[in-house]
């Protein structure tokens, strides 16, 4: 195996209800109803998807998302910013858990 992650794998997302088909069907159902259009558009549900998947680090929704935006209307520069506004809350939220170490640091230095 040259690499663990394969693109066209992706494509093989389905196969992974094979054997709970009644699962599979439930979670796809979902999948699908959440991206449908609604309070969001289906454009803005995607850049969401997108930072998400940067969030995550999951490269197949990386690949699924980028297209999706381009598909639905987004440019780069759009994309760009919504891994920006990702990027800004992982690391907020890293800093922010520095808190709870600071507290414990001072709790046992006592």
């Amino acid at each position: 195996m040259e690499n663990y992650y394969d693109p066209k794998d992706l494509g093989k997302f389905q196969e992974i209800s094979e054997e709970a088909p009644d699962l599979g069907a439930k979670f796809f159902d979902y999948y699908q109803a959440v991206f449908q259009e609604g309070e969001l558009t289906e454009r803005e549900k995607a850049l969401i998807a997108l930072a998400v998947a940067h969030t995550i680090q999951c490269p197949y929704c990386i690949d699924a998302y980028t297209q999706t935006c381009l598909e639905k209307g987004s440019n780069l520069a759009e994309m760009t910013e919504a891994v920006h506004v990702a990027a800004a809350i992982r690391g907020g939220a890293a800093l922010i858990h520095g808190i709870q170490m600071r507290k414990i640091a001072q709790k046992l230095s006592m």
